[in-house]
């Protein structure tokens, strides 16, 4: 049987290096992207004012960031894996 959520909010594989962080970012990035499209798609059929749709936008990039920031994602980009910096 096929689970709603799966439907809703599918996810793609991850290609990246593979670190805790980077899975849990990149699964809040795919959330991030189905979430601007369905807002994106309500302000298009007129659903939704295009101001209610740029403040959802704006509150959904606002998490985005607080989780990247959270996660440490790209603050050391020359260490490797061992947490030697890079040569």
């Amino acid at each position: 049987m096929v689970d709603k959520d799966d439907f809703l909010y599918p996810h793609g594989r991850y290609y990246g290096q593979v670190k805790p962080e980077n899975l849990v970012f990149n699964a809040n990035l795919q959330e991030f992207a189905q979430k601007v499209s369905y807002v994106c798609s309500l302000e298009t059929g007129g659903k939704i004012p295009p101001e209610a749709a740029y403040e959802q936008i704006r509150v959904l990039w606002k998490q985005l960031k607080h989780s990247k920031k959270q996660l440490q994602i790209g603050e050391n980009p020359f260490q490797d894996e061992g947490g030697e910096a890079a040569e």
